[in-house]
């Protein structure tokens, strides 16, 4: 952020368009320029931390990527963020030059159908680019047929073409599983390192987790949501634009909002917001992963011994190998955690039993 200030005060901007001007009259082409700059800009000022990040997570034997393989995920990823970037700031710029007062809210319009598509196409296209999906059936039918019990436990009938294994194992040490895609496209996938590192009790923990994120909707639940919150912050950046353009465009070397010389300022816009919607995000992200802890432990009640046990131990193993802080300090909990403390979540679910007198299970009968 502080980079990004500099650099639009330093009028870098203006700079780009004048050259993006040389090149066409034509303010599409001008994009072709402009916003391919800006954004390996950005990902040339985000290289120093992820350097340091991946250096400590091979320091650490968090990660066991080599340095070739790292900048080839790293090439890939941008190659991508170009791509996206420059279609979806060319359209922007459009609806700006077309609608002064309203674009904020056709590119609203515009974002949602995006991130529904993105969310449909990624477990498709994109995640092939970077990792290797293998049908578990293919691979361990024997705990596919596990699975299946836990699913059958919560009603549901996943095809086990649905449910993949993902050779994390080229990167990672630690253990994981999520649910991504939507609709034809919606999937369950388990890291080989959880079937590496997790007891067998512990790995159905893990897959009811996942397949309670599954049964909830949470997926489609997270879109409407993020839908509501980017509507505020477009409307937030639209104001903040046009006040900034109007009070400090002339020492920035902005001519208008809707010129690409502002892309910059667009973008450290872009960048605070994020930050600032940080938090509210990730107190969503809590809620559903706690109601997902919920699911699990309840789905797999009465097919492994003790479900109490099997999913405090997998918070706990699991925090163990990614060297997990497992009482951090509540402010950066509240700001930049996803998933509940792994203090918070096993000490919930060490006292969750709702199947003693007097309980009741959230999601199951007795």
């Amino acid at each position: 952020m502080l980079t990004l200030v500099v650099l639009v005060r330093f009028r870098t901007g203006a700079a780009i368009a004048r050259l993006a001007g040389r090149v066409s009259s034509r303010g599409w082409v001008q994009g072709l320029v402009a916003a391919p700059l800006w954004l390996l800009i950005l990902s040339a000022l985000e290289i120093p931390a992820s350097l340091l990040g991946h250096r400590l997570s091979l320091h650490f034997g968090l990660s066991i990527e080599g340095w070739p393989a790292w900048w080839m995920d790293w090439l890939k990823s941008t190659v991508l963020t170009l791509l996206l970037g420059v279609l979806v700031l060319g359209i922007l710029y459009r609806l700006m030059r077309r609608s002064p007062r309203r674009w904020w809210l056709w590119f609203w319009a515009f974002t949602v159908p995006v991130v529904v598509l993105l969310t449909f196409v990624a477990p498709l296209i994109v995640d092939p680019l970077f990792n290797h999906f293998t049908p578990l059936a293919n691979t361990d039918p024997a705990l596919v047929e596990q699975l299946e019990r836990v699913a059958a436990r919560g009603g549901l009938q996943i095809p086990p073409d649905r449910i993949f294994l993902m050779d994390a194992s080229r990167r990672f040490t630690g253990a994981n599983a999520y649910v991504t895609g939507l609709g034809a496209s919606k999937r369950i996938v388990v890291w080989d390192t959880t079937i590496r590192i997790e007891t067998p009790n512990e790995i159905l923990f893990t897959y009811g987790h996942e397949q309670g994120h599954y049964v909830l909707h949470h997926i489609a639940k997270g879109i409407a949501f993020s839908a509501v919150v980017i509507f505020v912050f477009y409307w937030i950046a639209f104001r903040l634009m046009r006040w900034l353009v109007r009070t400090r465009a002339a020492g920035w070397g902005i001519d208008a909002v809707e010129s690409w010389s502002s892309l910059g300022l667009a973008l450290l816009l872009a960048t605070v917001l994020g930050f600032l919607a940080e938090p509210i995000a990730n107190t969503f992200s809590r809620s559903i992963e706690h109601q997902a802890d919920v699911y699990g432990q309840e789905v797999i009640h009465g097919l492994v011994p003790d479900a109490q046990a099997a999913t405090v131990s997998s918070f706990c193993s699991d925090a163990l190998v990614w060297l997990d802080d497992p009482g951090p300090n509540r402010f950066v909990e509240f700001w930049s955690y996803s998933h509940p403390s792994t203090e918070e979540r096993a000490e919930f679910a060490a006292h969750y039993d709702p199947w003693l007198p007097g309980r009741t299970p959230k999601y199951f009968s007795k």
